[in-house]
């Protein structure tokens, strides 16, 4: 039973790695917007994007390309410095190709058509064991990487993607890479970016490579104001979060003693004609009851509320204060809640 119950716990422990690593993995699109070829710019490109994202073990690569103009193979750094294409350790020939990063370390990603690794098309990348804690010191974002603020090829997608493998928070500073006076980037409102309407920008940089910091958390759009820049996808929606993802939790409501009988539906005293009223003779006693009379000294506000005998008074429903509302961060996750339920499925398939 023993050796039994050794397995189920080593079973348990296995099947919550693997969950908790599923919640961790993330998906970049390689290249962010000019996706998988022969950059303008050579291999800095990226280099340059990779050095803005963070890999982890379980994330997936996706690589844009089109089938049989591309490739993508993976090699060792030997292979990787001297573009050598001759015994891959895995390829990949049709696209897009998603490739799941399954070890810690450096790994290395060329094409291997013709002279194709030769001007650029060449990834290296450092992958984690773990995921980093979240980012609380603000960083500087190329707008684009290396395709930088133009009017892109593939239309707005190519910023809609490279925003999606980005995290942005409050301090956070937007580089936008473009040449003066052939464009310019404006922050507008939603309804503006949605319409490419230009006439009242929030703000408006037409001097590059501008840089714009961001100052507040929520939506921020930016467009280009130049005749039809804006229609043809030179557009950019993010979402800026708060430097710090755990807010302080709000002070705890101090507890209230429940009442000493349970409340009861406002009965009349008409309709208990046996009970006898207390009279305004009474001894006091350490917790006074105030008399019905309308010229009896009221308690003071530190003395206890008084004991309601049954049938005698109504009893007032307890007033907001006394069941305050536990606080949001209170509430169940479900999410976490169904880590349990799958650790409980495989003890019982174990057991029984």
């Amino acid at each position: 039973m023993a050796g039994r119950l050794s397995m189920v716990v080593f079973m348990v422990m296995v099947v919550a790695a693997m969950q908790l690593q599923s919640l961790k993995a993330a998906t970049h699109v390689v290249g962010g917007g000019i996706g998988w070829l022969v950059p303008p710019g050579g291999s800095a490109a990226y280099s340059t994007w990779a050095a803005s994202q963070t890999f982890v073990v379980g994330d997936v690569l996706v690589f844009n390309f089109t089938t049989g103009r591309h490739d993508v193979a993976e090699v060792s750094k030997a292979a990787f410095d001297s573009c050598n294409a001759a015994s891959p350790i895995s390829i990949a020939k049709d696209g897009p190709a998603n490739i799941t990063l399954t070890t810690a370390g450096e790994h290395h990603f060329i094409c291997t058509f013709s002279q194709h690794c030769g001007l650029g098309q060449k990834l290296a990348i450092n992958v984690s064991a773990s995921a980093p804690p979240p980012r609380t010191t603000p960083t500087s974002h190329v707008v684009g990487a290396a395709l930088g603020w133009l009017v892109p090829p593939g239309g707005s997608s190519a910023y809609a993607t490279w925003a999606s493998t980005q995290t942005f928070i409050v301090g956070d500073i937007l580089v936008f890479n473009f040449t003066t006076r052939q464009h310019d980037v404006a922050e507008v409102t939603k309804a503006a970016f949605d319409s490419c309407n230009t006439t009242s920008p929030i703000s408006i940089a037409t001097d590059g490579p501008a840089n714009i910091t961001l100052t507040t958390a929520g939506e921020h759009h930016f467009i280009c104001t130049f005749s039809r820049h804006c229609g043809l996808g030179q557009k950019l929606a993010i979402n800026v979060s708060s430097p710090s993802s755990t807010s302080p939790s709000p002070p705890p409501q101090p507890a209230t003693p429940p009442p000493s009988s349970p409340p009861s539906p406002t009965p009349s005293p008409a309709h208990s004609p046996m009970a006898t009223p207390p009279k305004a003779n009474n001894t006091p006693s350490s917790s006074p009851c105030p008399p019905p009379s309308s010229v009896a000294t009221p308690p003071s506000s530190s003395a206890t509320p008084p004991q309601s005998p049954s049938g005698l008074s109504p009893v007032s429903p307890p007033t907001p204060s006394e069941t305050a509302p536990p606080s949001p961060n209170s509430a169940p996750s479900f999410a976490a809640a169904a880590l349990p339920v799958s650790m409980l499925s495989v003890a019982l398939a174990f057991l029984f």
